[in-house]
């Protein structure tokens, strides 16, 4: 992961297999621990619980005409 300083994250473990998703998610981590700021959006909970800091969860909306 690049040390950038801040990252915008969309599922990104979201079509990898269980091992690549836990290498992934240890690299953001340790992004994050060295300061990057991330935005992302994550619908898989235990991937949210190991990386997020804070939640801004967003309410359900309904957007059938």
């Amino acid at each position: 992961v690049a040390a950038h300083p801040l990252l915008l994250l969309d599922e990104p473990t979201a079509s990898l297999d269980a091992e690549n998703a836990g290498r992934v998610l240890a690299l953001l981590a340790e992004r994050r621990d060295a300061g990057t700021a991330m935005v992302g959006i994550f619908h898989d909970p235990e991937a949210r619980r190991r990386i997020a800091t804070r939640l801004f969860p967003l309410p359900e909306r309904n957007l059938a005409a």
